[in-house]
């Protein structure tokens, strides 16, 4: 794989059971490179390690005067140094395309991940956390990645001259083979130690990053109240506890350099003080012990490596970690393999746990007392399963069933499929499921760039971009963006990234407008108008009800102006279905609906008779009338 044939076609089903096996898993998918950097890292150690032998003959040939022989030595270490300078270009271009395709390859997986999981990604794992694995943790595992190649030529090459030496002057060779296996272990005792506090280091980390992003992503808000610098004092505690760690990081590091160095040098003592004796009895030459003498130097540099290794995996094995807790994630139901080439169904949308039906064709409205089972209730019906929670009220009935009178389900107990035409929407694939039902999350993000790519999404093609955006009321929008593009046209106009130049309204009649142009079968909006004014709710509730005429529509909210248009209302409380009909009459025979919608403040009036309409229940009633 060369860099220039990314990104991966396929990359692959990770092994995602710990971050040790994920790591292998990775090795065992760039086999090839992996081969390619040991091949010419074995060339370049090799050829460091051979430049002592012709050091010593050169030696050896000036002490004898042989003129020819000094020659040949020459020649040798020219040949040496054109092989350490070819072998050294061709290892770091290989273990940079390790690196590179180990951190795309993951980046690929988190994205495909992301993608399957939608927004009950974050909801399962801190968005902080994704984001801390897709950058810092991805250049992590790649370092480990492109180093164990390089560790296993210099390893090589130290076994290697170990043996040679042995060979070549038995006397010193065995001191030096006996020396050289306790220089690379010697720090092994260090290794816990070290990897713990790469760990401590590297969760403080994220707690930082994870912390960073939440306030950022609530900066709005936090400024509105006032409460930036609260934040901001957490962050730099937390950001002093990241340097913190790292210093007691670092100073086991350098321990762990610091005996790397000590122990080679009284290695070299050792060797050149038994020389010097050997020579001086004649058993060996000046020329084998400067043999000798240079290569011990010239070890400590294949050595160094295993320190790097070391390092390497300390500080990717919890990055690894932690993506393979993202990638072990799944759906509660995968697709069956005799729906994998399925069509996208049609028909009424239908939640076996909670009883809610949309008719096919119908705008309905669904009212939650809860606004988080509303949520969930959202991620469900687009094709997102979830799990009986440990708190059962929020996902059954008030006597823990979905019905209100089966047995209770136990927590962590998949709930059943939403249905679709009577298809599983769980059992469908992703593509199939997501282009079937689409779901509009109340906080919709917008993307960097122009108005006319964000229009630019999958879409039936039967709503056109004007459409959508007249029936999202984005006219002022339009004109907002008008102004802001060069040619005065709104399309061309690029908006921020989420959107921020705009105001909360504008942001989610936009995100709206999106929505209505990708014309799925069953559309599910989670409070689409609660950022704009009643007037232009009103019109937006007109608009959508008459663009999605004969389309199946879920709309998630407790406004009059929305429930007064919609062709049936679905009061939802503790996870079941109890009340069904239209808006006005809901109002009038359901206290408990009554309450949810006019905000009364007494919910203990729920079970009373119905008395007088209080001034917000006849305020709305007004103000329905009026927009109608």
């Amino acid at each position: 794989m060369q860099i220039s044939d990314l990104p991966y076609p396929d990359p692959g089903v990770p092994d995602a059971r710990s971050g040790p096996r994920f790591l292998l898993w990775l090795g065992r998918n760039q086999i090839g490179g992996q081969l390619k950097s040991l091949a010419w890292g074995l060339l370049h150690f090799s050829s460091v390690a051979s430049l002592p032998y012709g050091v010593g003959y050169a030696v050896q040939a000036v002490v004898d005067g042989s003129g020819t022989r000094l020659a040949l030595a020459g020649g040798l270490i020219v040949l040496l140094g054109i092989a350490i300078a070819l072998g050294d270009t061709m290892l770091h271009r290989t273990a940079v395309t390790n690196w590179i395709s180990a951190a795309a390859r993951v980046q690929q997986l988190l994205a495909r991940k992301a993608a399957s999981l939608g927004a009950a990604l974050t909801r399962r794992v801190a968005a902080g956390e994704v984001v801390a694995v897709s950058t810092g943790d991805v250049e992590k595992i790649g370092w480990f990645v492109e180093a164990l190649s390089r560790f296993a030529a210099a390893a090589l090459t130290v076994v290697l001259v170990c043996v040679g030496l042995v060979v070549y002057q038995p006397a010193l060779g065995v001191v030096v083979a006996v020396g050289m296996p306790v220089l690379a272990l010697a720090v092994l005792p260090l290794l816990p130690r070290a990897t713990r506090r790469a760990d401590q280091q590297r969760e403080k980390a994220g707690r930082a990053t994870e912390l960073a992003s939440d306030t950022v992503a609530g900066l709005r808000v936090l400024r509105g109240i006032g409460g930036e610098e609260l934040f901001l004092d957490r962050y730099r505690r937390a950001s002093q506890e990241v340097r913190k760690a790292a210093v007691r990081s670092a100073r086991m590091w350098s321990l762990i350099s610091a005996i790397q160095v000590l122990l080679p040098g009284l290695l070299l003592i050792v060797v050149v003080w038994y020389g010097v004796h050997l020579a001086r009895e004649g058993r060996i030459s000046v020329g084998e012990l400067v043999t000798v003498y240079s290569a011990v130097m010239i070890l400590n540099y294949p050595l160094r490596h295993f320190e790097e290794i070391a390092m390497a995996y300390s500080f990717s094995r919890p990055s690894a970690q932690r993506a393979a807790k993202v990638l072990a994630l799944r759906r509660v139901t995968e697709p069956s393999g005799e729906l994998r080439d399925a069509t996208a169904p049609t028909g009424d949308l239908y939640d076996p746990a909670t009883g809610l039906l949309a008719p096919a064709g119908q705008l309905t409205a669904v009212v939650c007392g809860d606004p988080d089972l509303a949520g969930r209730l959202a991620d469900r019906l687009g094709g997102h399963p979830t799990s009986v929670d440990t708190d059962a009220d929020t996902t059954a009935g008030s006597d823990g069933s979905a019905d209100g009178s089966e047995t209770p389900r136990t927590a962590g107990e998949p709930l059943p499929s939403v249905l679709l035409g009577g298809v599983p929407l769980d059992e469908l694939p992703l593509d199939v499921a997501r282009s079937a039902v689409l779901v509009q999350d109340k906080d919709p993000v917008l993307l960097s760039g122009t108005l006319a790519e964000l229009l630019d999404v999958p879409s039936s093609g039967s709503v056109r971009p004007d459409e959508a955006l007249a029936a999202a009321q984005c006219t002022d929008v339009l004109d907002a963006l008008a102004q802001a593009s060069l040619d005065e046209d709104p399309s061309n106009a690029r908006i921020t990234e989420r959107g921020r130049s705009l105001s909360g309204g504008q942001r989610q009649r936009l995100a709206l407008a999106r929505s209505l142009v990708t014309d799925p079968e069953a559309l599910v909006l989670d409070e689409p108008t609660s950022a704009v004014d009643s007037h232009t709710e009103a019109r937006i509730a007109q608009g959508v009800r008459a663009l999605r005429q004969g389309r199946t529509t879920v709309v998630l909210t407790s406004s009059p102006l929305l429930l007064d248009r919609a062709d049936r209302v679905v009061f939802v409380q503790n996870g079941t279905v109890v009340a069904v009909g239209e808006h006005r009459e809901l109002v009038r025979t359901e206290p408990r609906y009554r309450a949810v919608v006019t905000r009364e403040a007494d919910a203990e009036t729920a079970g009373a008779p119905r008395g007088p309409r209080t001034a917000s229940e006849a305020d709305i009633e007004i103000d329905i009338e009026e927009t109608a």
